[in-house]
């Protein structure tokens, strides 16, 4: 078992692509982690293990790869590099103590490289960068850290970088010990041009050391060096404050800089104990906070839950306290007592039990089956429910049919099953389109939850976008007279009403008055006549919508003693509606919504005009402060049903966006053919 102070919790990050995997192959493989160096070309790799990853080629899901180094675990979580699988690193986010953001030395800055660093600066977590692919032609390192310095801050620095003949890397040079190594890791003498590098490096190093204490910045301007143990101290320090942003390099297939960076993780990047602690509540519904105290309480986070043939897998952090197997903790959002069982650590699929994991380490429980994703065990006497992962709302619905007929009920369950794994999607039955439909971040997103159906619970779905749900109206007052008689032998059927109908702004539902005199209709079918409206305004003249913002008056009618009937004055009331509201100007609403996205700054002249084709109203722009501007508008839902693609195709995946509903209003006429047509097409009228 590795002590506390010697785990460390790191998530990559980045674009996909840049070698975020590859990186892990090259750690795993140089500490004898492995025996061979996987490819995700050749679908062999540690991390990516999944069927759906190894057809796809990259990463879908956030896989724990341990890499043992010098009496040190280091847990890297590598994470997707794709954003519709932003929620596992969300998940990734809530267990790890610092980010390494990994690009390459020829692409530079990409999507995931902002994004990455977007993620690290929300969660207040130290970042450091590995600059990868150093062997790639037209590669520059340099060019990179100088476009991360302009970007990102100015804080941001080399502690390894090439020795080039050329354009090609043959070495590497450690700015801390200003010591230089061949590819072989082999020392050799300092080239005679890194010299000032590292004396330019080195001064930006020593300034973010002077900031982590007054002592060391009075030292500083005193123009005194600092001690070694000053200067190991400070930059760890000065790295876990986010003063300094250290940059690494290498490349992963031949292993160049791989050590030197693990050596820079266990030397530098902050212990679970150095971590910024967890935050939830007690018993008594207090804020509370959960140092990583290795003498404390057991409490356990779990942050994801992967589900196979054979059982749940539950991935947890040990956020205070021991963990041994024969311990029972407290589900505290289920309310039961789970018996641990058997304790694991994973490698990306390969699971190897363990008797015991320390404080801050991260490991796996299987088959508890009351525990889901965001869930606390703890000890049942002292109750702490830590805050659970947030994750962004999906707003790319589709909705879901089951291609074999019958099968409904096989593809709910599958899609709860996987709910259970991915708690970034959503799934519902919505009561008034009467569809199934699922919400996800992007169409990747859902189009990989089609394929897990199909392979994993052997079921198929089509994908269709999903009905809006329209409502109707009408614009001016009518009076009509309904009347059904009917006679056929014996008693027969007689209703007669006068409506007037009318609208209205007070409720969205109708509104009911009776305004007869006399009893020209008997009290006791004023009720029905009332409720064959209802019955009725549930279905529009126009298109088959509900009826919204009507008022109905009963202001005239006649009965007979013997053929009137509460169903005579339903009848009745209904015939009064289909006859009266084709003459009330009938129109159709539709749902507006409220949209804020986020784009760059450069984007917003192409995001404004992409509204306006979308019949959107811009209420204002608002910088954040971050080159990005907050676009505020109001738009039709029915126009924002392919907006998660083409906001990624415009800003190139750097755009996000809210939708939140807001009301009903009518749609242009130009628009209402299309509407009534569609209507006649899915049979919802004649």
């Amino acid at each position: 078992m590795y002590n506390t102070k010697d785990l460390r919790n790191i998530s990559l990050l980045g674009h996909g692509g840049d070698g975020k995997s590859a990186l892990c192959e090259s750690m795993l493989f140089l500490t004898k982690g492995t025996d061979r160096l996987g490819k995700a070309a050749d679908g062999n790799t540690v991390s990516d293990y999944d069927s759906e990853e190894i057809k796809r080629k990259t990463s879908i899901s956030t896989s724990v790869i341990p890499v043992e180094y010098k009496n040190t675990k280091i847990n890297v979580l590598d994470n997707p590099g794709y954003f519709d699988f932003a929620g596992e690193i969300v998940q990734s986010l809530r267990v790890s103590d610092s980010g390494l953001i990994v690009l390459s030395a020829k692409g530079g800055i990409g999507v995931g490289t902002e994004k990455g660093w977007k993620y690290l600066l929300k969660a207040n977590l130290p970042a450091f960068f590995y600059v990868s692919k150093l062997d790639e032609e037209h590669a520059n390192f340099f060019g990179v850290v100088d476009s991360l310095k302009d970007q990102f801050s100015q804080s941001v620095v080399p502690l390894v970088f090439p020795i080039l003949n050329g354009d090609k890397a043959t070495g590497l040079v450690n700015v801390l010990t200003g010591e230089a190594f061949d590819q072989n890791g082999k020392k050799i003498d300092v080239p005679s041009d890194a010299a000032d590098r590292i004396e330019e490096y080195m001064e930006t190093i020593k300034e973010a050391v002077a900031e982590t204490s007054e002592e060391l910045m009075e030292k500083y301007f005193g123009g005194e060096d600092f001690t070694a143990e000053e200067m190991s101290s400070g930059v760890r320090e000065a790295i876990r404050t986010r003063v300094l942003f250290p940059v690494y390099c290498g490349c992963a297939m031949n292993g160049l800089g791989t050590l030197m960076l693990l050596d820079g993780l266990v030397a530098l990047a902050p212990t679970p104990a150095e971590g910024i602690p967890a935050k939830g509540v007690n018993g008594a519904g207090e804020a509370v906070s959960v140092p990583c105290d290795a003498k404390g309480a057991p409490i356990l986070f779990v942050f994801k839950t992967i589900s196979d043939q054979y059982g749940k897998n539950s991935y947890f952090k040990v956020l205070s306290g021991e963990i041994t197997p024969d311990m029972s903790l407290y589900n505290v959002r289920a309310g039961v007592n789970e018996k641990l069982a058997h304790l694991y650590v994973a490698k990306g699929k390969k699971t190897t039990e363990v008797d015991k994991l320390a404080c801050g380490d991260i490991g796996v429980l299987t088959k508890l089956t009351s525990v889901k994703t965001s869930d606390t065990l703890c000890q049942q006497n002292a109750p702490i429910t830590i805050d659970p992962i947030v994750y962004d709302e999906p707003c790319y619905k589709m909705a879901v049919y089951a291609k074999v007929k019958g099968t409904e009920d096989k593809v709910a369950t599958g899609i709860n099953k996987i709910r259970e794994e991915d708690c970034s999607f959503k799934y519902e039955n919505d009561p008034e389109t009467k569809e199934m439909v699922i919400s996800g971040v992007g169409d990747i997103h859902l189009d990989l939850i089609s394929s897990k159906l199909k392979n994993k619970y052997g079921v198929e779905i089509e994908l269709k976008p999903a009905k809006i749900a329209y409502r109707e109206s009408i614009k001016k007052k009518v009076e009509v007279h309904g009347r059904h008689k009917k006679q056929s032998g014996g008693h027969g059927q007689f209703g007669d009403v006068y409506i007037r109908f009318e609208p209205q702004t007070e409720s969205e539902e109708m509104i009911f008055a009776d305004e007869t005199v006399g009893g020209c209709v008997p009290k006791n079918f004023i009720p029905s006549v009332e409720k064959g409206l209802r019955s009725s305004v549930t279905k529009g003249v126009l298109a088959g919508y509900p009826v919204v913002f009507l008022k109905a008056t009963l202001y005239f009618g006649s009965s007979h003693p013997v053929d009137s009937s509460d169903m005579a004055f339903q009848t009745a009331a209904g015939i009064a509606y289909k006859e009266g509201l084709p003459t009330a100007a009938p129109t159709i609403l539709e749902p507006v919504c409220l949209l804020k996205v986020v784009v760059p700054d450069k984007f917003t002249g192409d995001i404004m005009g992409d509204l306006s084709k979308r019949r959107g109203r811009v209420l204002g722009m608002t910088p954040n402060g971050d080159g990005e501007t907050i676009i505020e508008a109001e738009v039709p839902q029915g126009e924002m049903s392919s907006y998660a693609i083409d906001l990624r195709s415009v800003t190139q995946g750097r755009g996000s966006y809210s939708l939140e509903f807001l009301r009903y209003e009518e749609v242009p006429q130009a628009n209402q053919a299309k509407i009534i047509e569609e209507a006649k097409k899915a049979g919802n009228i004649e």
